[in-house]
């Protein structure tokens, strides 16, 4: 299974994953440097509940980067205004609420760790060709919700239903920062 087209050359398999569903990405972050450790710059805000999770605000969804700890270059993890089902087909955002959200707040666990290696999980169970295959026009492109039209096989691939992003920290802790239904 193919994962997201922005993460394309970004990530490594992970030997023996547990538990992975037949419809499930998962990989390992991995920037073209070789580096696995980064830290998280985020536009969102804490769950009130599970501290550990990053959600929207209710200006807009959530933006999420890795920040590579030796070259300091930002890789995109999600963006809630353009990945996912609902963000291409059902919600428009305006041009305020995309461009207005700033990736500036670093995450921190609960111990103050900053640095973790990343795993990414989408999950793509939606039928794709039987819901828009005959909205595709003769070049292979599909008009999304915003008005722009995409390649149909980036569609499949970035318009996953759900997304989760775990972090693992120098203790080899795993914490859950994002779990998203997306449709």
């Amino acid at each position: 299974m193919l994962g997201p087209t922005y993460l394309d050359n970004l990530t490594e398999n992970i030997s023996n994953p547990n538990d992975l569903e037949s419809h499930e990405w998962r990989r390992k972050l991995k920037a073209k440097s070789g580096e696995t450790k980064f830290r998280i710059a985020y536009y969102g805000k804490l769950h009130d509940e599970y501290k550990s999770l990053i959600v929207g605000t209710d200006f807009a969804p959530i933006l999420i980067y890795a920040i590579n700890i030796s070259t300091k270059e930002q890789i995109l993890l999600f963006d809630g205004c353009k990945h996912g089902y609902n963000a291409m087909f059902c919600d428009k955002y305006s041009k305020n609420q995309i461009e207005n959200r700033k990736a500036e707040i670093l995450y921190k666990d609960k111990n103050n760790n900053e640095v973790f290696e990343i795993i990414i999980s989408t999950y793509n169970g939606i039928e794709y060709d039987d819901e828009f295959g005959d909205d595709v026009d003769e070049n292979g492109f599909i008009e999304l919700i915003d008005g722009s039209k995409s390649e149909f096989d980036k569609v499949k691939r970035n318009g996953f239903d759900t997304l989760q992003i775990n972090l693992i920290n120098g203790n080899d802790e795993i914490i859950e920062i994002v779990s998203e239904e997306l449709s």
